[in-house]
């Protein structure tokens, strides 16, 4: 299973470098050098792309691919996805450590066992990580801390909330 470890954010210099918003807890693993990642473009069409070098700038990564050489075609990978597969990834021996993949398309309850939704992704942002949950109403962000999300069943294919009041009412 593939999932995405980062978006092209824009081309940077005029050598092919691009600026990367990164979606990985691991990147020194994902965009290591040598490292193959599949290339999801805007246009539906997908292209491997191989690291060439990497390095941290302004809160994102500037990569360099093999198959990147020039500005114009660094500009024309705006947007794009990139892609790693699951496969790749090291097991995780903390039993509160999930992947995003692990989590995505499972079943939200609430602790009496009604269903709120479905997982639709984590975000990561300064404040910590959040629950998408696609509900019937619409999106819910769900802070993903013990204190609200107690139980996470992998295996089982859910997640359970203990929202506190008015958590859930905005919706």
């Amino acid at each position: 299973m593939d999932v995405v470890v980062g978006r092209v954010a824009k081309a940077h210099g005029i050598t092919g470098e691009l600026a990367v918003d990164v979606r990985t807890d691991s990147p020194e693993m994902r965009f290591a050098l040598g490292a193959t990642l599949q290339a999801k473009l805007r246009d539906g069409t997908s292209r491997s792309l191989t690291v060439s070098a990497a390095r941290p700038h302004a809160g994102r990564l500037l990569v360099r691919f093999e198959e990147v050489v020039t500005r114009d075609v660094a500009e024309s990978l705006r947007g794009t996805l990139l892609l790693g597969s699951t496969d790749d990834l090291p097991p995780t021996d903390d039993p509160d450590e999930f992947y995003d993949h692990e989590l995505e398309g499972l079943t939200a309850e609430l602790v009496d066992g009604t269903k709120l939704g479905t997982v639709k992704e984590i975000l990561h942002g300064p404040g910590g990580e959040l629950l998408v949950v696609i509900r019937d109403r619409g999106e819910a962000l769900i802070p993903f801390v013990r204190e609200i999300v107690p139980t996470v069943d992998v295996r089982g294919g859910r997640v359970v909330i203990d929202p506190p009041e008015g958590l859930l009412d905005a919706d």
